[in-house]
């Protein structure tokens, strides 16, 4: 037998935001209120992940991911860090709890690739070493869009994800002015988070596909399965999976529908184990790939960064969210260089234990 679970922590945190993001109908967030999940095994050896909670997304809060990290912990207990089946049987356990169950599957990953003289890195860093990298610009007033806009790109970021879906008119308003500013240097693409109608949508596509937009995110809500296959049928522009897709079960059926051309995968929901097999199983069908943020904070786009590495992601990843934060955990800052992340130079980037204590709740 090799070490196995001794403790699972958890531990609130709350980071500043530079500006408030805002995005879909009503949600926004001021703050990174997240949570710190640490797991110690018998020999020492310790994973860290980052729970993301967003309870207008999964229902999920500090409190709850607490609550439900507590719950699991008995039954993790003493059970061998190379036992994956039946670790991710535990973890499986309950329903929903995405980010809460994403971040135990991380911890798990490190503290056994610790428990082996190993890092992430070792274990888990794919082919493609250096990653596009994208930014999330979230709905607010047109000037402060594009002031944001100037700021990312300044500091390294070739590709913008534009949130938009509550004024026709104020999205494309601000994606001309940035297709204006920027050229071909920058590529713009566009989240709806479901808010268009079925009779809408043909049309809204269509001026974004004319604007230079690559493709769109979630444009109608995830309950209208036969309209989403519909839109996706007829080609306006290239549908991008997100919140259609939390789980694996998820993925199965958008597969069998063929709702999407590009599959967003989020370790802060997914973990690497279902990242992972999620990415594989949407190649396997021909589908593109590209590795998403929960705003996570530096430990998290860490973690995400490394699954952007794998073989299957074809396309731009949200691994620039750290610039929009006021302070973070890290003990180095994540740089970008020209639209592009140098994943293997952050294998000396990990969580300051100084800070933690400085930003816990």
């Amino acid at each position: 037998m090799s070490a196995a679970v001794r403790t699972v922590e958890a531990i609130p945190y709350r980071l500043p935001l530079t500006s408030k993001l805002a995005w879909g109908a009503h949600s926004a967030l001021s703050a990174a209120e997240h949570v710190l999940v640490r797991v110690t095994l018998t020999d020492g050896s310790v994973g860290v992940a980052e729970a993301t909670p967003r309870p207008t997304i999964y229902g999920e809060t500090p409190g709850s991911v607490v609550a439900i990290l507590r719950h699991l912990e008995p039954a993790l207990l003493g059970v061998d860090i190379g036992d994956e089946a039946a670790l991710n049987r535990v973890r499986n356990g309950v329903a929903g709890n995405h980010t809460a169950r994403g971040a135990l599957d991380m911890a798990l990953w490190e503290a056994r690739a610790a428990s082996g003289g190993q890092s992430l890195f070792d274990t888990l860093l794919g082919p493609n070493e250096r990653v596009r990298v994208s930014f999330i610009l979230g709905i607010a007033a047109p000037a402060e869009m594009l002031d944001e806009a100037e700021r990312v790109v300044s500091a390294g970021v070739r590709c913008l994800k534009v949130k938009v879906g509550r004024d026709a008119a104020h999205d494309l308003k601000v994606i001309a002015e940035l297709r204006r500013r920027y050229g071909d240097d920058v590529q713009l693409y566009a989240d709806s988070n479901e808010t268009l109608t079925p009779d809408l949508a043909p049309d809204v596509l269509a001026a974004m596909r004319d604007a230079g937009l690559t493709y769109v995110e979630e444009p109608l809500p995830v309950r209208d399965l036969r309209a989403r296959a519909a839109l996706h049928a007829a080609g306006v522009l290239p549908i991008v999976a997100d919140d259609s897709c939390f789980t694996p079960a998820d993925l199965e059926r958008e597969l069998d529908f063929d709702t999407f051309d590009v599959l967003n995968v989020k370790t802060a929901r997914n973990g690497f184990t279902d990242g992972l097999h999620m990415l594989r199983r949407a190649a396997e069908r021909g589908k593109r790939g590209m590795v998403g943020s929960q705003a996570s904070t530096g430990l998290g786009t860490l973690h995400a960064a490394l699954l952007s590495t794998q073989a299957e992601v074809t396309e731009p990843c949200e691994l620039s969210f750290v610039l929009k934060l006021g302070a973070d955990l890290l003990n180095k800052p994540i740089e970008f260089r020209d639209g592009w992340l140098n994943v293997p130079e952050l294998r000396e980037h990990g969580l300051d234990e100084a800070k933690l204590a400085q930003y816990r709740v």
